[in-house]
């Protein structure tokens, strides 16, 4: 029954998002997982044999996460809770309007654009210029689209709710203490880890579905040649495929915490001085992957 559920929740995700007024008067699930990993943060990052410790919170936190899947799939009319769960879980149409925000931002000024942009990525954007609040925002669009819409409803279709809930806390653990700091080097090394294993087939099914509607499958070679750039060896796919999407050139140097990183660039001989239409056409873009997603559930639901 996993497909029917999946659509269902997909056409519930894309037509209502993350109504505000019901996530400020109750915690999201993300939010509770988020709270779940900073208290194993506290709790036991310290002392020696640290990443024995994460590797112990993360088994901890996988168990949970299958086992509550299972029951809430026992449940009567547990259907009908695994539906609602997994729509709130996709994250399409948030992506779509934080994504479609920095557009409408840039569009009126450089400084409505860095506010917009700042809220969904991580690296220093103070200094931003037009162009590199644009890619920064394409290049979020392309990873969320993998990291939001693909991989969670790809886990879904393995392995139920269980998977998908395996999947979120692991990729909330990943953004938390998945990072070579001084703290979570060693504490977040299990997190980080098993982020790189689920994300490994949605981020080259994501590149595919970016890919596919736009024409540059034929660049297939290029993008995996500019994906294996990246620093990290998953997000590098959604964002290569993109980029060749769009004909534009992203990644390249970037600032974070004040400190300026000289990163490749992904597709170099794109365009580099991308402006608010392009993160609009981004946007069409990730809807044209959501309808293939959609399709092929609906396919499999038929099946």
């Amino acid at each position: 029954m996993s497909a029917p559920i999946l659509a269902a929740a997909l056409a519930l995700d894309a037509m209502f998002g993350e109504p505000e007024a019901l996530w400020s008067r109750l915690p999201h699930p993300a939010v509770l997982m988020g709270r779940a990993v900073d208290w194993a943060d506290r709790r036991f990052n310290r002392g020696a044999r640290r990443q024995t410790r994460g590797l112990a919170v993360m088994a901890g936190f996988a168990l949970a996460a299958l086992a509550l899947g299972e029951v809430i799939t026992a449940l009567p009319l547990g259907w009908l809770v695994e539906t609602v769960l997994t729509a709130i879980l996709l994250a399409q149409r948030s992506l779509v309007q934080h994504v479609a925000a920095v557009a409408a931002g840039l569009w009126h000024s450089v400084a409505d654009g860095r506010a917009a942009v700042a809220r969904i990525v991580s690296r220093d954007t103070a200094a931003m210029d037009g162009p590199a609040i644009a890619r920064s925002a394409i290049e979020s669009a392309a990873e969320n689209l993998s990291d939001g819409v693909v991989a969670p409803a790809f886990w879904y279709l393995v392995l139920g709710l269980p998977g998908l809930l395996l999947y979120k806390i692991t990729n909330t653990a990943d953004s938390m203490i998945g990072y070579r700091t001084p703290r979570h080097e060693a504490f977040g090394w299990a997190a980080a880890r098993l982020d790189d294993v689920l994300n490994w087939i949605p981020a080259r099914l994501t590149a595919l579905l970016i890919a596919l509607p736009h024409g540059v499958l034929r660049d297939w070679p290029a993008i995996a040649r500019d994906a294996r750039r990246h620093r990290s060896p998953n997000a590098g796919w959604p964002e290569a495929a993109m980029a060749r999407a769009l004909d534009i050139a992203l990644a390249g140097p970037r600032s974070y915490d004040g400190r300026l990183t000289d990163f490749p660039w992904v597709h170099p001989e794109g365009n580099r001085n991308p402006g608010p239409e392009r993160i609009d056409a981004a946007v069409a873009v990730l809807w044209r992957a959501w309808r293939l997603i959609f399709a092929g559930v609906i396919v499999l639901a038929l099946v």
